[in-house]
């Protein structure tokens, strides 16, 4: 059995409803906010209880876009989704264990009725998060691409950005949470079962999925949230003595981006006019946007404001015409300033 079978027969085979899991790790610990959970409440508890995902991975100014979920189970994410991008929107569901398609699938007229749609704007797709062009994906056709604890899983992890790079459309964004670890998983734990079904031994270690991304065209990551996995099972956390693992929510978008924060002398004011979010609004960890206040960004940033589906929720000052040398603060600085000989 090779490893994606083995992933397959867990999900198929070992796992009947969330319960059956031996860790934490693909368990959401995050608190949904009173909004979300609304949208949960429509949602039938056949799809609920049959849920693995770590993290919150519903970003905002969804409505009449375009969205994709990859590994989306028996459809959580899709059916909180679809509430969110309306009649007019779209979301489509890809996932490779037909167990999970099936429940996904016998909701779905079900779902469709709760929210009161004449028509489904729901599609869920059989087949391999890697192999999108496959499932005949256009290219630039996606708005947004969320997955929840499911990359990990797969074993060709650069196929999967470069396939989302491609069905994304410029401004697009990837929205996603899975497992990272401190180092690089040895060999030997790579092809275990149930450290892979437990989205542990799959997982990427941390600096490997930065350069990964760059890479493909993702140049500027930006975390989101992050908390650390503690592993409630003894067994399994001899396994992995000494290896730390995260629960990570990153998001990555389609730009032309600069390889770092560069100052062009711009900055930005939020209108406070996103969704249940009147006072701020939070790009990433460490930008948040203060409604009527005025906040200094770097190139990057006001092209993640400016050339996505946020910009009419922000009043832009100044351009690119001035670069005034990297961006104070942002962990970088002039490698030059402090030397004061030529001497080797």
């Amino acid at each position: 059995m090779n490893t994606v079978e083995k992933v397959k027969d867990y999900y198929t085979n070992d796992l009947n409803c969330s319960s059956d899991l031996k860790t934490n790790a693909c368990c959401t610990i995050v608190k949904y906010p009173d909004n979300i959970k609304r949208l949960i409440s429509n949602i039938n508890e056949n799809v609920q209880n049959t849920y693995y995902g770590c993290g919150l991975v519903i970003p905002d100014c969804l409505e009449n876009c375009n969205v994709l979920d990859l590994g989306c189970g028996t459809g959580f994410d899709v059916y909180i989704v679809s509430q969110l991008v309306g009649e007019k929107g779209s979301v489509i569901g890809v996932d490779m264990t037909e167990k999970q398609l099936r429940v996904a699938n016998q909701w779905k007229d079900w779902h469709r009725d709760k929210f009161n749609y004449s028509t489904s704007n729901v599609e869920f797709k059989h087949g391999y998060i890697e192999d999108l062009d496959k499932l005949l994906i256009p290219s630039n056709s996606q708005d947004i691409v969320i997955s929840n604890c499911v990359i990990n899983l797969c074993q060709d992890k650069q196929k999967v950005l470069r396939e989302v790079y491609r069905v994304l459309k410029t401004g697009g964004e990837m929205y996603f949470s899975d497992v990272y670890s401190s180092r690089r998983i040895p060999e030997e734990l790579k092809d275990d079962k149930v450290l892979l079904g437990e989205c542990l031994s799959g997982a990427l270690y941390w600096n490997d999925f930065m350069a990964l991304s760059k890479e493909i065209g993702f140049n500027d990551v930006r975390t989101v949230k992050h908390s650390k996995i503690t592993i409630n099972n003894s067994e399994i956390s001899d396994k992995l003595s000494g290896i730390e693992f995260y629960s990570v929510t990153y998001r990555l978008f389609k730009l032309s981006l600069e390889n770092d924060c560069e100052d062009y002398g711009q900055s930005v004011i939020y209108l406070g006019t996103i969704e249940n979010n009147n006072e701020y609004w939070d790009l990433d960890n460490h930008h948040r946007f203060t409604k009527g206040v005025e906040k200094k960004v770097c190139g990057n940033t006001w092209d993640m404001l400016h050339e996505t589906r946020f910009r009419d929720h922000f009043t832009f000052i100044g351009d690119f015409s001035d670069h005034k040398g990297i961006f104070p603060g942002c962990g970088k600085d002039n490698p030059f300033k402090n030397i004061d000989s030529n001497n080797c």
